[in-house]
């Protein structure tokens, strides 16, 4: 028997490992909700409809012949085939079912390209504003991120720009369009200026799609599919925004050797795979018409163009993003502290939004809105800011 005390401690990879900001707004949102206050939400990220009805019937048919056994941890050949097929097709990138992982949403995705390719010490380039995960991905692997303002880069250049970010240390580039928080979507040449630069320095891009078919201006462009991209990109993409899917946790990543390897051990000895009823829900979901796809995208687009007409007449200036569903105002005439003018907000006309602080220095004096909401509440909110402002 000892008598002595003993200080447990986790282990250091967690040090500089850190909650979501996003999650705890959320949770005090919760708690006003259940005192009984109305908040107009613009601080989250589900898509504003329900899941297709499809996608509901081929879960609810799997359950029904019994597909509920373990299925491979890489995804059951049926869907690993329509990923393929749909990313060769719609993305341009040359894959086969091999290059293929199915995943528990795009954390999962995203989480394994990281733990396939930093190691303790190395460099992640994040173009800033940038989603908050991702720096603690990356603090995950004890590596360290290194924020590259994407206005200063539009400014200046892609390739001069990250080459005064970039030491010997840099290992990878972190790239993600349409961007959450500002809705960038990068262009084909802004794209090709980044591959450029990570063939030149022999960098890895992981490269985040989760906003895919939310394009409004321009066009999407997936990195891996530019000449000599494919072999040294992961690329990440989820079911969550485009098939209204946030809650089933599906999502893929895509990848050769030796990346898929790493992707394959991080999933085997975390999740050891996708729950296989939910995996022929994505089936059903790849099936879904692109042109049904576009109606959806203009129902956000109309959402967006209804949001930003209100944040500029109420006096917060916002540019219209390009892609995503997601508004970042200036609020600079609120508060610049961005934390300030969200209690502000809340507090004063009951809408939550995101501080957008918490997308990095680069997003401070703004907020994030989303308009990935019934047009009603977005009505709503907005006459709550008017009053209140």
């Amino acid at each position: 028997m000892t008598t002595s005390s003993t200080v447990f401690r986790l282990a250091s990879r967690f040090d500089n490992v850190g909650f979501s900001d996003i999650v705890k707004l959320r949770n005090r949102v919760m708690e006003l909700r259940n005192e009984g206050a109305m908040v107009y939400q613009f601080e989250g990220g589900e898509p504003f409809m329900p899941t297709p009805e499809p996608i509901k019937e081929a879960m609810k048919r799997a359950l029904d012949e019994n597909q509920t056994r373990y299925a491979p941890s890489s995804g059951i050949p049926e869907l690993l085939e329509a990923i393929a097929e749909k990313l060769r097709t719609r993305n341009r990138i040359p894959a086969e079912t091999r290059d293929v992982i199915v995943v528990n949403g795009g954390m999962q995705g995203l989480f394994g390209a990281f733990q396939s390719v930093v190691n303790p010490g190395d460099e992640v380039l994040l173009f800033s504003p940038y989603w908050t995960p991702i720096k603690d991905l990356v603090a995950h692997c004890q590596g360290k991120s290194v924020l590259v303002p994407t206005d200063e880069a539009r400014s200046y250049g892609f390739q001069k720009t990250l080459g005064r970010y970039a030491n010997e240390r840099t290992r990878a580039i972190y790239y993600n369009t349409p961007q959450n928080p500002t809705g960038v979507v990068f262009t084909p040449e802004e794209a090709a200026a980044i591959a450029a630069f990570a063939q030149e320095r022999d960098l890895i891009v992981v490269a985040d799609e989760a906003y895919e078919d939310l394009v409004y201006d321009g066009e999407h462009c997936s990195i891996a599919s530019l000449d000599g991209m494919f072999e040294r990109t992961i690329s990440t993409f989820t079911f969550s925004k485009s098939y209204a899917m946030t809650g089933w946790r599906l999502g893929y990543a895509v990848a050769p050797e030796p990346w898929m390897t790493g992707l394959r051990k991080a999933t085997l000895y975390s999740s050891n795979g996708v729950s296989t009823p939910t995996q022929w829900a994505g089936v059903a979901a790849l099936k879904i018409a692109v042109a049904t796809l576009n109606e959806i995208k203009e129902q956000y687009r109309l959402r967006r163009d209804l949001l930003l007409a209100g944040l500029n007449e109420i006096g917060l200036p916002c540019d219209p993003p390009a892609g995503a569903f997601y508004a970042l105002p200036d609020v600079s005439r609120i508060s610049k502290d961005s934390r300030e003018a969200a209690d502000i907000l809340l507090n004063r006309a009951q809408v939550a939004t995101v501080p957008g602080i918490v997308f990095g220095p680069q997003g401070e004096s703004h907020l994030r809105f989303s308009f990935s909401l019934p047009i009603e509440t977005i009505e709503a909110g907005l006459d709550s800011l008017r009053r209140s402002l």
